[in-house]
């Protein structure tokens, strides 16, 4: 028997694609809790779960971390990190109460078989307590190179397959549990390796201690309501999927902008760089929910199965290939916003002599009866203009000889959907201007979530967090996934080891990337959209 009951929410955003389901009481445990993610999103989306009483009875969350505090110490500066950082503002001091009595701190070290052995106690605790049935997310919130410790220690530990459950509880047989105990997930944070060998590696580890089913790899962005919207957009609207395809659209741009620089992240940036850091997961992600054919169902393996179709249909560029089809670039000093930033070697923490690519600019090919010949073109960088994700479909222009001159000067039709940070849908044609003559002029068709459902959408991990929960992986990444992604960044890697063929190139903080970004796409007759 299932004890989740469906509701539905007053938010509109939650609203007609599926009733909604308060997961069954657990507790989550948040590896590295003292940390940056945790202050920043984790605990302002659990906080926003609970106002909007999306959170079962006795959730609970037990912060896990190295540093000495008292759990009196902890709650307090979760209490200040939500009021800087909830969307939901501003904190409401007795919902912060009630969820507050459910935070629990936990110090040991990652490599400490007792910690975990407390860490058990202390859920069985919560467990009596609160009743939280023996259900249990791990969050692994920390640096890659502590998940294979946290990995062992919660096999060593027996932590993995939940206890009995305590009589009296209601059973559950979802995804990761049986009748006779709770269940058990893990979400990992990206960067799932550093190439395939270490992703395979990565995964390797994970599926020594959990099952497949239980590994939630989390990628924010498949988090974002815009995101979310690309199914629907497609599939459920019968004017747009008929000229989804190589007959009528005449290529993709996918960007994904950033303002600022590494932002004291240089320990982590600099051996990653942003074609591992972005592309891998992030825009090759976008890409694929564009590209993907209709799955059978909205079933989380359905979904993943199509995904997948896509990126074992890239086409994998040879060594030779990757000077035609890639540029990746670096920022020098310049001025943003009227105010003047270093380059990237000027950074703290960066290696003057550091090689590393802040800017990637590609051209792709997706080799399938769909979308054979149409170019997919992706760029992200650090320090450009202005911080904007967008995804851009660029229809074929029809003939035009009928409007004589007025329609040489119409722009082709533009389906822009616009992932952060002003989510909505924008839809380019072209109209009439008023008047006797016969003059065409581009005009938009606007879609703004905020101001159409007079609501803030939530933010990405409130949504993966409660997927989680409730044991669905569709806005997760599946270990297939993962390692086709890698191979195809692989062969762009190998490709950029000649440093003469794809050389490094540079651009003013400020600007939108190198010019040799620029000159990538006018080789197909094409131009970057201006955002």
């Amino acid at each position: 028997m299932n004890v989740t009951k469906d509701h539905l929410s007053s938010n509109p955003f939650r609203e007609g694609l599926r009733l909604e389901k308060t997961p069954e009481p657990c507790a989550v445990v948040i590896f590295g809790a003292t940390g940056d993610l945790t202050a920043r999103k984790l605990m302002p989306a659990l906080y926003n779960l609970f106002l909007e009483r999306l959170l079962p009875t006795g959730f609970s969350v037990v912060a896990f971390a190295r540093r000495e505090k008292t759990v009196e110490q902890f709650r307090t500066e979760m209490r200040e990190a939500v009021s800087a950082h909830s969307r939901t503002q501003p904190l409401q001091a007795g919902v912060w109460r009630a969820f507050a009595e459910g935070i629990f701190y936990h110090r040991s070290d990652f490599r400490e078989t007792e910690g975990f052995v407390g860490l058990g106690q202390l859920l069985n605790r919560i467990d009596r307590e609160r009743g939280t049935c023996g259900n249990r997310i791990y969050y692994l919130a920390t640096p890659p190179d502590c998940y294979d410790d946290i990995i062992t220690q919660l096999g060593l530990a027996g932590l993995v397959e939940s206890p009995p459950r305590v009589q009296g509880q209601v059973p559950d047989s979802g995804p990761g549990g049986d009748d006779q105990t709770g269940w058990s997930r893990i979400i990992v944070e990206k960067p799932f390796g550093h190439d395939l060998a270490t992703a395979h590696g990565l995964n390797e580890m994970l599926l020594s201690v959990f099952r497949e089913n239980q590994v939630y790899r989390i990628d924010h962005y498949l988090g974002k309501e815009t995101v979310q919207n690309i199914l629907i957009f497609r599939f459920g609207n019968g004017i747009f999927e008929p000229v989804w395809n190589r007959r009528y659209v005449d290529h993709v741009q996918i960007t994904a902008a950033e303002n600022l620089g590494v932002e004291g992240r240089a320990g982590y940036f600099e051996p990653t760089g942003t074609l591992r850091d972005m592309v891998q997961n992030h825009l090759l992600q976008l890409l694929a929910l564009v590209a993907m054919e209709p799955p059978a169902s909205m079933e989380a393996s359905a979904v993943r199965d199509e995904r997948l179709k896509v990126f074992r249909s890239l086409h994998l560029p040879e060594p030779e290939e990757i000077a035609q089809c890639s540029v990746r670039g670096r920022y020098s000093e310049g001025s943003l916003a009227g105010l003047h930033v270093p380059g990237y070697r000027e950074e703290p923490g960066v290696a003057p002599d550091s090689t590393t690519e802040t800017f990637v600019a590609m051209r792709l090919r997706i080799d399938n009866w769909r979308w054979a010949d149409v170019p997919f073109f992706l760029r992200s960088g650090k320090r450009l203009p202005k911080r904007v994700t967008e995804i851009s479909i660029q229809f074929k222009r029809p003939p035009l000889l009928l409007f004589g001159e007025a329609g040489r000067t119409v722009e082709p039709n533009i389906l822009t959907l616009r992932i952060q940070p002003d989510e909505g849908i924008s839809l380019k044609f072209g109209a009439k201007l008023p008047g006797q003559s016969m003059r065409l002029r581009s005009v938009n068709m606007d879609f703004h979530y905020s101001t159409s459902f007079g609501v803030q959408p939530p933010e990405a991990y409130e949504r993966l967090l409660l997927d989680c929960m409730l044991g669905d992986s569709t806005l997760f990444t599946r270990r297939d996934e993962v390692e086709a992604e890698w191979q195809f960044v692989d062969s762009v890697r190998l490709g950029w080891q000649d440093t003469s063929t794809v050389p490094l190139c540079e651009y003013q903080a400020g600007t939108w990337g190198p010019d040799e970004s620029h000159a990538l796409i006018a080789r197909d007759a094409r131009r970057w959209r201006r955002l």
